[in-house]
């Protein structure tokens, strides 16, 4: 049964990874040359933020009950997004400093195979 419910959860997980467009973005935003955008990416909870709100409201109104999968998804959606960006940001640093890490290595490296070797004396011994 256990194994039954691993292999459900991790097909869940696959297509709403796959497939998903949120999931998709976050994760185009994850590769290096995209974290910039993390921070403009919180923007984007804010049409979450509304749709949420818009359906609570007509919630209170005595609209039908699914709506409040509708909020679920666009609350949960807002809050992937609103947490990108410190976590870009986080990433971004890091990223940062492993690449001034590398350069600082290859100047190293650089200046230590343009200084002249100084060559040992070769001592000659006196066939017998």
């Amino acid at each position: 049964m256990i194994g039954l419910i691993w292999t459900l959860s991790a097909h869940t997980r696959y297509y709403l990874r796959r497939y998903m467009p949120t999931n998709r973005l976050l994760d185009t935003i994850r590769h290096r040359r995209n974290l910039k955008w993390g921070v403009p990416a919180m923007l984007l909870a804010a049409p979450y933020l509304l749709i949420a709100n818009v359906c609570t409201n007509a919630l209170d109104q005595e609209a039908p009950g699914w709506l409040h999968l509708v909020v679920l998804w666009a609350i949960w959606n807002a809050l992937k997004f609103i947490i990108m960006g410190p976590i870009s940001l986080v990433l971004l640093v890091r990223a940062r400093i492993r690449e001034a890490g590398a350069r600082r290595r290859d100047r190293t490296r650089e200046t230590l195979s343009r200084t002249p070797r100084q060559e040992e004396p070769t001592t000659y011994v006196a066939a017998r």
